[in-house]
């Protein structure tokens, strides 16, 4: 007999979603990268940077609720259209932050309140708009993928799309730092964010919904729709409210499972060429190598997580069942991330290893918790549940970040104050009092604390600065100052690394409490 060929132009569009989700971890990933430039050239100190990765998480937290409803009522096509519009202005005009935050923290003292330093508020609003873009992605992503894909489909589509995730974080690492060098930091920023309106040509040229899509055949219309119990659905569009989702143990299952693990593959996106700086001294090309091949295994992660739960289903598992069982397994691999600082003294392959091994598990989690939405809701409510699923993992990513930021900031100030002790002692107690109460802040403005800034951290005019007083004694003490920082800061990231190798175990309980057996959703 022989079998209708059905054609694979569904396969084009993710292929759109693949390259989409590249462009979005292209521009987030920016700033991480040129972290190591920026906190030496405005003075940051590891909480500045947080509250600055933090209004991107936050942003995108609260816009990530609104992006879901705004792509359910405007559409695939144009939701996403407006949301690549939006961040990919955002990435660019990080480039201007500094005039940006001249101009804001004119109007704020205008109306009497207090500015922060410009570069910070510059960046902060910078971030912000990208958020707001940026969290169009997702919900969008999701919807467009159950629109072209059956079920059994969703999972392997979805690893394939959200693998772009790790293309765009290994490409970062190439070219950001090589263009910085090259052409300066700004223009990083402006090159990276420009590529979003090149992937908007395609995006309009080739989506549309299915049943408008002239270039797909009927056979594969019909395979795309062939799971009956979302056939009665297509028929009913009315509005579902949040509040109802909210009556749903299947949404706080999803909700909770992304409030937990989301704040991870922020923290390694945002600190990880901090932490190789902060532990072995890399940066600029240094770091090129090492982010490449870690974000390198996390594709493997994405696909192979995709493709797991069809494993079981070949096996004979109920496809809920198999999901899960497919998602306790990956929920083991964090647990190597535990041995990332004990192991890391042999060598920063170590720690780059065992932590891309975490976050490929991490991929591989989240092609999956993705597809339990789709799996469990009606198409017409996945761009809301994802939304509030969104919101809480970019909730529990701020909560990480500025958690991180102060025990770093916390760990650094202690031995920063070793440091002072320790040249007290050999009787340089002057010029550490001296320093020390001296108010320094960057030719940016913004104020710098030696308390928790680590010399070797300070803007080249701020060092010169202190080093017009006694440059001897200066580099005596960052010579103290150097490795009990470093020490402290390996206690802090292992902490950090511990709730990291954690998070998925404690995600996977609470998920399969709330729901221990697959039910889906028929009453909305």
């Amino acid at each position: 007999m022989n079998q209708v060929k059905i054609g694979n132009y569904r396969w084009t569009i993710c292929a759109l979603l693949f390259f989409a989700t590249t462009v979005n971890y292209l521009d987030r990933q920016v700033l991480s990268l040129l972290k190591p430039t920026l906190e030496e050239q405005f003075g940051w100190s590891n909480s500045d940077y947080a509250d600055i990765a933090a209004i991107f998480q936050f942003t995108y937290a609260i816009s990530m609720l609104f992006a879901g409803r705004f792509v359910d009522k405007l559409g695939t096509k144009w939701g996403y259209g407006i949301a690549i519009i939006i961040w990919s202005i955002g990435a660019i005009i990080h480039a201007y932050s500094i005039s940006i935050g001249t101009g804001l923290a004119f109007i704020l003292t205008t109306f009497g309140l207090s500015a922060l330093p410009v570069s910070i508020l510059g960046f902060m609003f910078s971030r912000a708009v990208l958020a707001i873009g940026e969290a169009g992605n997702f919900p969008a992503a999701i919807k467009a993928t159950a629109e072209y894909h059956p079920k059994k489909e969703r999972s392997l589509a979805t690893g394939i799309f959200n693998s772009g995730a790790n293309i765009g974080a290994v490409l970062a690492p190439l070219t950001v730092p090589w263009i910085a060098e090259h052409w300066g930091w700004e223009k990083a920023f402006e090159l990276v964010g420009a590529i979003g309106f090149l992937w908007l040509f395609f995006w309009l040229y080739f989506y549309e919904s299915p049943e408008k899509q002239k270039r797909l055949s009927a056979a594969e219309l019909a395979y795309i729709n062939s799971d009956e119990d979302e056939i009665a659905d297509k028929a009913n569009s009315e509005k579902v409210s949040w509040f109802k989702l909210l009556t749903y143990k299947q949404t706080w299952a999803f909700t909770f499972g992304k409030f937990m693990t989301d704040g991870v593959w922020w923290f390694f996106l945002f600190w990880l060429p901090g932490y190789l700086k902060d532990q072995y001294g890399m940066t600029g090309s240094d770091i090129v190598l090492p982010l490449a091949v870690l974000y390198s295994m996390t594709m493997i992660g994405s696909i192979g997580g995709g493709w797991f739960p069809k494993y079981f289903a070949d096996k004979g598992y109920a496809v809920y069942d198999g999901r899960m069982k497919a998602m306790l397994i990956i929920a083991l691999f964090p647990l190597v991330v535990l041995l990332a600082q004990p192991l890391g003294h042999y060598s920063f392959w170590v720690p780059v290893i065992l932590i891309g091994i975490g976050t490929s598990a991490h991929q591989a989690w989240s092609a999956n918790i993705f597809t339990t939405v789709s799996d469990m809701f009606p198409k017409r409510a996945i761009g809301s549940v994802v939304g509030i699923g969104g919101m809480a993992g970019g909730i529990g990513g701020v909560l990480v970040t500025k958690v991180g930021g102060w025990i770093f900031d916390s760990y650094a100030h202690k031995g920063i104050s070793e440091s002072f002790s320790k040249f007290n002692e050999l009787g340089n107690n002057v010029f550490v009092n001296q320093i020390t109460s001296m108010d320094l802040a960057s030719k940016y403005g913004d104020k710098i604390n030696l308390n928790i800034m680590a010399l070797s951290k300070l803007p080249v005019e701020v060092a010169d600065k202190l080093k017009s007083i006694d440059s001897n004694l200066f580099n005596q003490l960052s010579e103290i100052q150097k490795p009990l920082v470093q020490s402290n800061m390996t206690v802090a990231y292992t902490i950090m690394f511990a709730f990291c190798a954690v998070a998925y175990l404690v995600a996977w309980v609470v998920m399969k409490s709330l729901v221990p057996k697959y039910k889906k959703i028929t009453d909305l």
